[in-house]
């Protein structure tokens, strides 16, 4: 961009509507973006839960029985 001077020597001011354009596509930019950042922000809250529910379920499944205790299938049967 040229910047034009006037017959005093000072540079010509901007158009109108020149910086309210630049302004308008940056401030959809930014929605855009931070739409973006919202979505994988509760993409991440969920991926936390599952796997923190998945680490839940192998303690649960990996974690031995006391030495003392009876099998709880054992004791139903009976």
């Amino acid at each position: 961009m040229k910047i034009q001077a006037n017959k005093s020597g000072r540079a010509a001011a901007p158009r109108p509507g020149e910086g309210g354009m630049a302004t308008v596509l940056f401030i959809a930019l930014l929605a855009i973006m931070m739409v973006f950042v919202m979505v994988e922000s509760q993409s991440i809250i969920r991926l936390h839960r599952e796997v923190k529910l998945l680490e839940q379920q192998q303690i649960k499944r990996l974690n031995p029985p006391p030495t003392n205790s009876v099998p709880a299938n054992l004791s139903q049967a009976k």
